[in-house]
């Protein structure tokens, strides 16, 4: 036989889930990694080195993109679509590797446990919004004695606050709240006063949010109950993009008309260098944001493409799709930052405390519209589905790729994704805690760092272990076209330079933001993102004590392709044929060959 086998290497054999299913239409692929992009952590967590940059900032983005965003965009792919399997089972192409698959796993499960929280606060304003009058406009906002809010901070309350100030006093800053900022936080009375809240503060369980948690998780269950087919869920994900897309641009027009909108758009494609810097800077890691929060979800998705799908020309248009989605969004984001800007009063130094633009605040200038009512239900009907998507998507890579994996779990797939979405919803109750709500981001943040991590280990199992050779070979017998040399050159020598420095970049932000975190959240991010990084050398070593022989002679069967071929019979008979002819045939399965 002309391609290593499990039977030759006495580890157990890889049997393909037939019955796995493809997509209905090839542009489900691309609709699905489209809706990774709308992954909105990275709006909250990356705001001050992100947003303020503007258009012009994000000009670095299409430069890492061409360098190592796409390229490795096409060997996520690759290795999805070639094996027909998910992120675990993917990594036959070097199963000393096969850890990296239990890490994606575990970043998957841990960015379900908060990222709840993105569609329980839209469902928070949706049900609000069927009441006469919103509770955070200023008609229904009942505000506490001596805070200042952009209702009370009138003309006349401001002539007031001047009158009033003596001439040895200085007003270095006033701080005006936001209703629907404060709104959000009377869910907890620990957040309802303006002190900051630190870590000797008590835990305190919301049990409205954790009962839409419920909601949420349950809404969830259906949808996997009833699209548990991979083309049904694939057109129902296509369904949910476009209507959210739509919304977001039915919601982007009406924006238009708020008082300093303009002037939001106009900064924002305003030219400049500090925004061309900083975008430099910090661009390296929003790139890695493309591949979902679990880091092998692309690898999952293209499993259910055709064998022959062009996932070069398929990388291109996913990378200038999810672009298009950061810039919507970034355009909605800086329209409600200078709606706010307009209530600041030339007077004296005044602050508007704007948290979360895209989630919280902007209830409260959706309240200012005619039929306030029915534009807050379309805008957070809107990030609803955005947040639901990016949660089933995930979960999606994760059921899959277990069951790929494990053959047995197949036989009781309703009772595995019964019981893991019933394990995620207990788990995540947490995150509907006044420090879970306030703290999330250290875990987001150190899944970025732990990327980059992934993305460095991920070229030297394919580009160098496996071989560049062999990686060209397959590609090109997968999709008839040729991978260059020069991109397999950036690759190797270039792009782990700006995986290097993003990693490091992610380091400090992440301690940074732990700084300001409480012990708790550095406990959970050490057990359910650092630990598992342990399954890396810890998988590797267990298949090189399966093996026989010296450690040079373990360490190189460890690292030998494992039932490395297509699934399908006339593919692989034909990969076969191209293997068998090949000059490099030997390599794999020659047990003394060169690793590289």
């Amino acid at each position: 036989m002309v391609y290593e086998t499990s039977y030759e290497s006495g580890r157990r054999p890889f049997k393909p889930d037939l019955a796995r299913g493809k997509w209905e239409k090839p542009t489900d692929f691309i609709y699905a990694c489209f809706g990774l992009a709308l992954k909105l952590d990275l709006f909250i967590v990356s705001y001050w080195f992100y947003f303020d940059m503007g258009l012009f900032g994000m000009l670095p983005y299409y430069i890492y993109m061409a360098i190592y965003l796409v390229p490795i965009l096409v060997i996520h792919s690759f290795m999805g679509q070639f094996s027909s399997s998910g992120f675990i089972s993917a990594f036959r192409v070097s199963p000393f590797f096969k850890g990296m698959g239990y890490v994606s796993l575990a970043l998957s499960l841990t960015s379900m446990l908060f990222y709840g929280i993105f569609a329980i606060v839209p469902l928070i304003f949706i049900m609000h919004s069927l009441r006469p009058t919103l509770p955070w406009s200023c008609e229904g906002f009942k505000s506490e004695e001596n805070v200042s809010t952009i209702c009370n901070m009138t003309d006349t309350q401001v002539q007031t606050v001047l009158s009033s100030e003596n001439e040895s006093d200085i007003y270095e800053m006033t701080v005006v709240h936001v209703p629907s900022v404060l709104f959000f936080r009377q869910h907890f009375e620990t957040l309802r006063s303006d002190s900051y809240m630190g870590e000797s503060n008590d835990y305190e369980l919301s049990w409205q949010i954790a009962g839409l948690s419920v909601v949420i998780w349950a809404i969830i269950t259906f949808i996997f109950l009833k699209f548990s087919e991979t083309a049904k869920f694939g057109k129902l994900l296509r369904c949910m993009i476009l209507s959210t897309l739509a919304l977001l641009l039915v919601c982007l027009v009406r924006f238009l008309f708020l008082p300093g909108a303009l002037d939001g758009i106009t900064h924002y494609v305003k030219p400049r260098m500090d925004s061309m810097v900083e975008g430099g800077l910090s661009m390296t890691i929003i790139v890695l944001q493309a591949f979902g929060s679990g880091w092998g979800s692309i690898m999952a998705l293209s499993s259910f493409n055709n064998f022959k799908t062009n996932i070069m020309s398929y990388s291109w248009i996913i990378a200038f799709g999810q672009t298009l989605v950061y810039i919507l969004f970034g355009l909605v984001t800086f329209m409600l930052d200078h709606y706010f800007e307009t209530m600041k009063s030339s007077s004296f130094s005044m602050y508007v405390e704007v948290n979360w633009a895209v989630y919280l605040s902007s209830a409260s200038a959706l309240s200012t519209l005619e039929v306030p009512n029915l534009w807050t239900i379309i805008y957070y009907t809107m990030l609803l589905m955005a947040s639901i998507i990016v949660m089933i998507t995930q979960l999606f890579t994760v059921f899959t790729s277990l069951f790929d994996e494990f053959e047995l779990l197949r036989h009781y797939k309703q009772q595995v994704i019964v019981g893991v979405l019933c394990f995620l919803a207990s788990a995540s109750i947490f995150f509907c805690t006044n420090h879970g709500v306030l703290y999330f981001s250290a875990l987001s943040l150190d899944a970025i760092m732990i990327h980059s991590v992934m993305h460095l280990l991920l070229l030297l199992a394919v580009l160098w272990v496996y071989g560049r050779e062999r990686f060209q070979r397959d590609i090109e017998f997968m999709i008839g076209q040729p991978f260059a040399s020069w991109k397999i050159f950036i690759l190797r020598f270039i792009a782990p330079l700006f995986l290097l420095y993003t990693l490091l970049l992610g380091v400090f932000i992440s301690s940074m933001e732990h700084a300001f975190s409480s012990s708790v959240m550095l406990h959970i991010s050490l057990i359910l993102v650092l630990v598992p990084m342990l399954f890396i050398p810890g998988y590797g070593v267990f298949i090189m004590c399966q093996n026989t022989g010296g450690f040079c002679d373990r360490f190189r069967r460890a690292c030998r392709p494992n039932d490395w071929y297509p699934t399908e019979m006339e593919d692989r008979q034909q990969y076969e044929e191209v293997v068998g002819n090949a000059d490099i045939t030997h390599q794999l399965y020659e047990v003394t060959e060169e690793v590289n």
